[in-house]
């Protein structure tokens, strides 16, 4: 029996329709279109490729992006204050690194430079450290649309065996993460597990994010397995997951394809997260504004 495949396309279109809306709606309140900065140190490769779905996807639902383009050899000083000024701009609702930063600096640096409020891929220390309490106010967003694909797909989460393949900070971790927070009893693996197999074959849900093409091969599957492929790999043969889909497919209950699974949804999600944002900065603006009329005029009475 051939596996149900978890498109991730419809739900990347039901969030644009629902994220359209909400953009609609603040416009109607007078408030200007979110702007969403993409930081990119490189013009071509793979941080183009990034960049460019970003900014397309962020289009369409009418949130205006823009690069910021730090000069070869920037500094961090200097770099810290280019994002200072756009943490302090009222009209930026998200931050995003386009991956990977200048060989001269360090990630983690360059990433702790982005005001938490605005960091709408969850990478900060700050919101990963608050999302290990379940408490974050964004997350990184290919977690978060492993989530919204099971969600659609109407899969169980509750009570059911989770392994994720992978550890890096920005997808195996809090994956693991969400789905512990969504009662699943929860394995994190990688590619140095011993027996990775046994572990694998027993999940009821199992998540790849090793960055590793056709890692998982149909032997370390079960039958009952929900499959989530969260790797993009450029080979001779085109993009491929972590998984070997053609093989696993016909072994598993359910799989997302690679192209066209989480991908979409991805970007989607970064997008929901620069909206939300966008809308806790103008409650935070007409908040002020109202208390600025109030404090004029108790000063009025007095």
């Amino acid at each position: 029996m051939t596996a149900r495949l978890l498109d991730g396309r419809p739900v990347a279109s039901h969030m644009w329709r629902d994220l359209s809306s909400r953009v609609a709606a603040l416009a109607e309140t007078g408030a200007a279109p979110p702007r969403l900065a993409i930081i990119i140190f490189e013009r071509g490769g793979s941080s183009a490729v990034y960049a460019g779905g970003i900014a397309r996807a962020a289009r369409s639902v009418g949130v205006e992006p823009f690069e910021v383009e730090p000069p070869d050899g920037v500094s961090l000083p200097d770099l810290a204050a280019r994002i200072g000024a756009l943490n302090r701009d009222p009209s930026v609702a998200g931050i995003v690194i386009a991956q990977p930063v200048a060989a001269h600096l360090e990630l983690p640096r360059v990433v702790e430079l982005i005001d938490p409020a605005k960091d709408v891929d969850g990478a900060t220390p700050l919101n990963a450290g608050r999302q290990a309490r379940a408490e974050a106010a964004f997350v990184p967003a290919t977690a978060l649309a492993v989530m919204r694909l099971l969600h659609h797909y109407e899969v169980p989460i509750a009570g059911r065996r989770a392994v994720v393949v992978g550890r890096s900070p920005v997808v195996g971790r809090p994956t693991a993460e969400l789905l512990l927070s969504a009662h699943a009893s929860v394995m994190l693996t990688h590619r140095r597990t011993r027996n990775l197999a046994r572990e694998t074959r027993r999940a009821e849900i199992l998540v790849v994010a090793a960055g590793s093409p056709n890692l998982i091969r149909a032997e370390m599957v079960n039958r009952s397995a929900v499959v989530v492929d969260c790797g993009i790999n450029v080979t001779e043969q085109g993009i491929v997951g972590d998984v070997d889909f053609e093989a696993v497919r016909p072994v598993v209950s359910a799989i997302s394809p690679v192209p066209g699974g989480v991908g979409p949804v991805t970007t989607m999600c970064l997008i929901e997260q620069t909206v939300r944002s966008a809308e806790a900065l103008h409650a935070r603006a007409e908040q002020d504004e109202s208390l600025g009329r109030f404090a004029h005029r108790s000063i009025s009475l007095e």
